[in-house]
């Protein structure tokens, strides 16, 4: 056993048992930073989750935070909490690399994104960056600068991404809260992979600024393993920032409120496939015995599809050029360093006019008014996260009849494109002992429902760790 596991019992301490232990004296923020320090040292070289931890820097924020719960006077319940931030946005002191060599922010940020500036400002403890491909343009993380994330399950296989850092990191105990993105499934794609609990909220309800890439596709959230943490880091991270002018107005909810409420009456569809997707019968018979538990807990569960058609087209048309237009200013030579899919997806743009985005865009808009009518009927959408189990790390796709990511991703993008709150939870585990993830989508601004049900199934089928990387 490595000393990184004697300190697991530490390191896997959810953020109210930190906070409880932190209130009566039994254990410190310096304690609990330097089990997960010693996690990331026994472990990242084996995961490649961070791509840079600020040692100096969040010793520093320990500190300080354990003054503050020593003197009973703490910011509150992330106080002295482990966080990492995924690449894709600012911090304060430390440069962005967006994943890439040559997209990478030379100089230090002198401001933090705003989702970094709610844990500084609630108290956590920032370690570092985790691992991201270049502008997290793909459902993989390998990045041409900073090499393959692993996963902690198996290895040999990909954990998914585009925050697939952030998640090997959660999913190994080298912190408690993780910021990841979400613009076609980044955070629900890595925690299905890695058997975590991940959310994008309703787009606008977790401010951002710069602006993403991807614009309105994009989303910012936790990735973390309870939903009761993830509730905690999204009162935090929906405080207001007036950078963010598309964000929404800020209604002071508490998240944590109503999660142990039960699902007792809840109108759930349940669609195996949406109507188009190809699921592995592992997968899919996990996802069917979790439908049939929370049926159990006396849902009114109903097998019906959302009634629309594969969106992949339309998600591609409005993906693929703001990448382009991302990497715009690059010369030849540097077009050359990016990563190929992301060259290919960028001459595959210049085929589309002005005419193809804007019949996309009308296209999205009427997938978006379907979704809202299908709400009036449902509480909650619930299908697979994803068709298909974990993956070899280091490839796009998952088999040869594949050519991009979207081709597998299918249930995830669909409601970037709609803009509502969906969620992964785990739900079992395959015959290779990789994870499954259940998608939980809930009604544009209903993030308190969708939270609701994922404890609901949570409490029954509780989160499981691996305690050290396996290998693959």
């Amino acid at each position: 056993m490595t000393d990184a596991n004697a300190t697991a019992g530490i390191a896997y301490l959810s953020v109210a048992e930190l906070t409880a232990r932190y209130r009566n004296k039994s254990l410190s923020p310096r304690e609990v930073l330097a089990a997960v320090l010693e996690r990331i040292d026994a472990f990242n070289g084996a995961v490649n989750a961070f791509r840079f931890v600020d040692r100096v820097g969040a010793m520093a924020a320990a500190e300080t935070s354990e003054a503050r719960w020593m003197k009973g006077e703490p910011l509150g319940a992330l106080d002295g909490v482990p966080a990492s931030v995924k690449d894709i946005l600012l911090v304060k002191g430390w440069s962005t690399t967006y994943g890439s060599s040559v997209l990478a922010e030379t100089a230090p940020s002198r401001e933090d994104a705003p989702a970094v500036a709610r844990l500084r400002e609630a108290g956590a403890v920032l370690l570092g960056m985790t691992n991201t491909p270049e502008i997290g343009w793909k459902g993989v993380t390998d990045s041409t600068a900073h090499g393959i994330t692993r996963n902690p399950w198996n290895l040999g296989r990909t954990p998914g991404g585009s925050s697939g850092g952030a998640a090997a990191a959660c999913a190994l105990g080298m912190g408690a809260l993780h910021i990841g993105t979400d613009g076609g499934g980044s955070i629900r794609i890595p925690s299905a992979f890695t058997g975590l609990f991940g959310i994008k909220a309703s787009f606008g309800r977790v401010p951002a600024y710069p602006a993403s890439a991807f614009g309105t596709l994009a989303h910012i959230g936790p990735i973390t393993r309870s939903v009761a943490d993830a509730a905690q880091m999204l009162n935090a991270l929906s405080r207001p920032d007036a950078r963010d002018w598309y964000a929404l107005p800020y209604d002071g909810r508490d998240y944590t409120e109503g999660l142990q409420d039960g699902i007792k009456g809840l109108k759930i569809a349940y669609s195996p496939t949406l109507g188009y997707a190809k699921v592995d019968a592992e997968i899919a018979a996990l996802v069917r015995k979790a439908i049939e538990a929370l049926a159990a807990q006396g849902a009114e569960v109903e097998e019906v599809d959302p009634g629309f058609d594969c969106p992949r087209e339309i998600f591609h048309k409005l993906w693929f050029p703001p990448a382009a237009f991302r990497c715009r200013h690059l010369t030849d030579a540097q077009r050359r360093q990016l990563d190929p899919g992301l060259q290919e997806i960028i001459d595959q743009s210049q085929a589309w006019d002005l005419t193809d985005f804007m019949q996309a865009t009308q296209d999205r808009a009427a997938l978006g008014t379907h979704m809202r009518k299908f709400h009036e009927t449902y509480d909650l959408l619930i299908t697979p996260t994803l068709p298909v189990p974990a993956f070899k790390a280091g490839d796009e796709v998952a088999d040869a009849t594949q050519t991009r990511w979207t081709d597998w991703a299918a249930f995830t993008y669909p409601f970037n494109l709609t803009q509502q709150p969906a969620a992964s939870i785990p739900c079992g585990f395959a015959s290779d002992g990789l994870p499954a993830g259940l998608q939980i989508v809930g009604r544009m601004h209903d993030e308190a429902t969708m939270l609701r049900a994922a404890r609901a199934y949570e409490a029954v089928h509780p989160l499981a760790m691996p305690t050290e990387p396996l290998g693959g």
